[in-house]
């Protein structure tokens, strides 16, 4: 993509990405992938961890340019694509710095679905949604046959049943490294962070740059810092990423970021990420589930979430058929796809055999600014979000990897 594509080059489905070491320019993802960021850091600090799906952890730390530390800190920043912050880099001038690294310059690839659940699954455990069972924003929970929600793990497997892979995190404290995250109180032991995040000392603090500060603080000493900053994607969903509050909250953050710098001690490696990017969408332009009972017939459960909806049948012998007629319906809002068009294109990774059932049986990417809601079972505030996201659009999937040095 150049660098200053337009709104509908950046809302049609980017080429499928998948996972590994290779530095490939022509394959998406692969070393420059979400999966790949912690693997990297790991080995720039000194004590590479490999993964189910990284094995060379070196390899991705020279790939995506990390020099070698003793102490680096990582930064996600919810919900701030890469295309997003370069749409509006004149609001950020610490951030805009940045971009003055040829490195920089280069976006990553975050996993399908561009979702918190997932994505947060894939950066802690350096692998792959097929692995962590982290499909999606709703899916199907086996145990009960019903819906779960992952963002608070609502009518969900316990974190740890459903996610078993090994954390980064885990991984470096059982070497004795040491491993903090700075955050929010009430996530220190949320699901999310049990699932993803498991095996750092959690520090919280309620205060924005009380948590700045306790970052820099603590990577006065070797190993790593993990910091999470949920602000954009917060605004992003209420106001939409287009929106006034949406800059005023770029601008603030951007300037946290400059004071994580300051604050630092001098050589810590700072690398700011993100777990997907923004759609504004198109109230025109919604596909409401709950208004085409002729698409509803053999259909148990509608999950995923308005960018990125899967479907569950009861008959799966049934599935292409059903996928064709959900195509015909939608056009060119979405692309639609079966599970198995998802597993042979690796869209989820390797998958284990006990996460298959989780996954729904067709895929529907949302495409320009189209939701697929269902007012049957979502509420109107979901309905009605200014800002959305879990598409395999650029604007969606695409996300930073910025490097500094403090």
């Amino acid at each position: 993509m150049h660098d200053f594509a337009s709104i509908d080059e950046l809302t049609v489905l980017a080429p499928n990405g998948s996972y590994g070491d290779k530095t490939d320019s022509a394959q998406r993802g692969q070393a420059f992938h979400l999966s790949s960021v912690l693997p990297a850091i790991s080995a720039a600090i000194g004590h590479p961890v490999a993964t189910a799906v990284h094995k060379d952890p070196q390899g991705l730390q020279k790939a995506i340019g990390l020099p070698d530390v003793t102490s680096a800190i990582v930064v996600l920043v919810d919900g701030l694509g890469y295309w997003n912050l370069r749409l509006r880099l004149g609001h950020a001038p610490y951030l805009r710095s940045l971009f003055q690294d040829e490195n920089n310059n280069r976006p990553l690839a975050s996993c399908l679905p561009s979702t918190t659940t997932a994505a947060m699954g894939v950066f802690g455990t350096g692998t792959c949604p097929g692995l962590t069972g982290m499909t999606g924003y709703t899916q199907l929970n086996p145990d009960t046959g019903d819906l779960s929600q992952l963002i608070q793990f609502r009518d969900a497997q316990e974190p740890e049943d459903l996610q078993q892979q090994p954390t980064i995190f885990e991984t470096l404290a059982r070497q004795g490294v040491r491993v903090t995250s700075s955050g929010l109180p009430k996530f220190a032991n949320s699901g999310l962070t049990r699932a993803a995040l498991r095996g750092s000392h959690y520090i919280g603090n309620k205060d924005p740059r009380a948590r700045i500060l306790a970052a820099a603080q603590a990577a006065q000493k070797p190993g790593l810092t993990y910091l999470y900053i949920r602000d954009i994607d917060k605004v992003g969903h209420t106001a939409g990423w287009e929106s006034d509050e949406w800059v005023a909250a770029l601008e603030r953050v951007d300037a946290q970021l400059a004071t994580l710098k300051r604050e630092s001690p001098k050589g810590t490696l700072i690398v700011i990420v993100s777990d997907h990017g923004m759609v504004a969408a198109d109230s025109n332009d919604r596909f409401d589930i709950a208004e085409h009972e002729e698409l509803q017939h053999g259909i148990t459960l509608v999950g995923g979430e308005p960018r990125q909806v899967m479907l569950y049948l009861d008959d799966v012998e049934q599935t292409a058929r059903t996928a064709e007629r959900w195509q015909e319906a939608l056009g060119e809002r979405a692309v639609v796809r079966t599970r198995q068009d998802i597993l042979d294109n690796g869209l989820l990774g390797t998958v284990d055999g006990r996460i298959k059932s989780v996954i729904g049986h067709i895929f529907i990417s949302a495409c320009g600014a189209a939701t697929v809601v269902d007012s049957r079972i979502q509420s109107e505030q979901e309905i009605n979000l200014p800002g959305v996201h879990g598409s395999q659009t650029y604007l969606e999937s695409d996300i930073p990897c910025l490097i500094d040095l403090a």
